[in-house]
């Protein structure tokens, strides 16, 4: 496990293929702003050909790249290496991802990688026995998400946010839990909260709303008031 700088509670934003270029230099900058406006940690998992840009540009957001693979200096053409990705300014990577899953050969290669250059990994785990046994490798925060509810608009229920988070801190206590899938707004964002879990996220909530810094700051807004309001209930 790296050093992971993140703190609960926090979101990702991760803008995928949606946007490219200047697009996805004015969200991430929108991203800084709301980060800082309501003391909120934000992944910003950035295309990979953005990362420096991205990181020379913003001041609060925590930049991840989307992948790398578990290649060392040398041959590799086309592959990302590691070192690669933090010379560019990335402070995290991540992984298995339904659009880029990895076997689980493969992951483990990979999450030593990470650790290996100092890389925060968030490992996505699409059902309840797979966040389990990543839990086990040691990631630094999962993504527990059904792939199948990804890009629908339509969010989990408190059910699946109670038992994914129940599932990773049962095996690694301080692993982090970001439940998401389907965020599609501020509601979405303050009920996933309150239920229990340590962050969320959007990727086409965020990239494909009319107005993107508006809909970002609606969604950190209600993360804060969602956290706020469970630390007054303890």
């Amino acid at each position: 496990m790296s050093n992971c700088k993140i703190k609960a509670p926090f979101f990702e934003i991760g803008p995928k293929s949606y946007l490219y270029g200047d697009e996805i230099l004015e969200l991430a900058k929108a991203a800084d702003e709301a980060s800082e406006k309501y003391d909120v940690d934000i992944i910003f998992t950035c295309p990979i050909v953005d990362i420096r840009r991205v990181k020379e540009n913003t001041k609060r957001i925590h930049v991840f790249a989307p992948h790398m693979d578990p290649l060392y200096p040398g041959r590799g053409l086309a592959d990302i290496l590691p070192e690669s990705l933090v010379a560019a300014g990335a402070e995290g990577v991540m992984l298995n991802h339904c659009e880029k899953p990895l076997d689980r050969e493969t992951l483990e290669k990979t999450m030593r990688r990470a650790d290996e250059v100092g890389l925060t990994t968030i490992v996505c785990a699409d059902s309840l026995k797979d966040a389990r046994e990543i839990a086990a490798l040691n990631a630094d925060i999962i993504v527990a998400e059904p792939s199948e509810l990804i890009g629908l608009g339509v969010s989990v229920g408190p059910e699946y946010v109670e038992a994914a988070t129940k599932a990773v801190k049962d095996v690694a206590p301080k692993t982090l839990v970001l439940t998401a899938a389907g965020i599609a707004g501020g509601k979405d964002v303050y009920n996933t909260i309150k239920a229990g879990a340590d962050a969320t996220g959007s990727s086409s909530g965020v990239a494909k709303a009319k107005d993107r810094p508006a809909m970002i700051d609606e969604m950190i807004s209600a993360l804060r008031k969602a956290w706020d309001e469970r630390k007054k209930k303890k």
